[in-house]
């Protein structure tokens, strides 16, 4: 440490080993309460992201927690529709209160605060991640058991800022069987890598299909590649979820609690270990 040295390591560009670094965290609404924090990802859209974070809120709210949704894709929201879910609990001037579906999952969405849900969010990337991060703070999460972030596809300014601002226990990657998937779960292991947040495992989607009149199993979109890409990346497989057209149904319907969550309680297990 230099003898000029005042402790201010914010004012300060030099690099020595007594340097603190500096926290981004945002401080979590003081009127609400919020246990671990789960990031659903995917390096790519289109692979059943959502749909995946409805299944483990699902089930985790069943499993007797309290399960709540951050819907962090805020120019694709798809979560308030697929609980049925259409505006926020209330408001104060301390911030917002967020919707509770039938069985009590908490929701919190852009579309929550739109006058007409299907508005297009013409935002710019840092107010886009602004307002994710406000979901953080001026949301009165009520005694959350487990929050997930139902974040959107890629490595831009919204994944960035709720590793660097959300306190994330850890991160479960979504995939499907396609061969171009290894380099995107690549990055998606990667950044999680950079910013210090440990990978909880990979779920598989559109894995495979069961025909209604044989049984036998169809791999619609090609064979599988989990192994090879849990190996590389030294990753646990939690799940490989069936095509299931009853999934899309009620999720287009705003049913998503009444999803047969016997395929993703692997998932489940491990998150409550950790």
């Amino acid at each position: 440490m230099s003898e000029q040295c005042t402790g201010n390591c914010s004012s300060c560009g030099q690099s020595c080993g007594d340097r603190k670094e500096e926290s981004l965290l945002a401080e979590l609404n003081v009127n609400a309460k919020v246990g671990k924090v789960i990031a659903v990802v995917s390096g790519k859209g289109g692979v059943g992201k959502s749909t995946v974070t409805a299944m483990l809120a699902t089930a985790m709210q069943r499993a007797g927690k309290r399960a709540a949704i951050l819907d962090a894709d805020i120019t694709g929201p798809s979560i308030p529709k697929a609980f049925g879910v259409k505006q926020v609990g209330g408001a104060s001037e301390e911030g917002f209160f967020p919707a509770v579906t039938k069985t009590g999952i908490q929701v919190m969405s852009i579309n929550l605060l739109m006058e007409d849900e299907n508005d297009p969010v013409l935002w710019r990337g840092p107010i886009i991640a602004g307002a994710v991060k406000q979901f953080w703070t001026d949301v009165f999460w009520e005694d959350v058991d487990y929050l997930f972030v139902d974040m959107p596809p890629g490595t831009g300014d919204v994944p960035l800022t709720v590793f660097q601002s959300l306190p994330i226990d850890g991160v479960i990657i979504v995939t499907s069987p396609q061969e171009l998937v290894s380099m995107i779960v690549g990055k998606a292991v990667r950044m999680a890598n950079m910013m210090k947040v440990p990978v909880i495992g990979v779920v598989e989607n559109y894995s495979y299909f069961v025909c209604p009149d044989c049984g036998k199993r169809h791999a619609i979109y090609g064979e599988s590649h989990l192994a090879k890409i849990a190996e590389e990346y030294h990753l646990p497989v939690l799940a490989q979820l069936p095509i299931n057209p009853s999934v899309a149904e009620k999720c287009d319907s705003g049913r998503a609690e009444e999803l047969d969550t016997a395929e993703i309680a692997p998932a489940v297990a491990v998150i409550e270990k950790l």
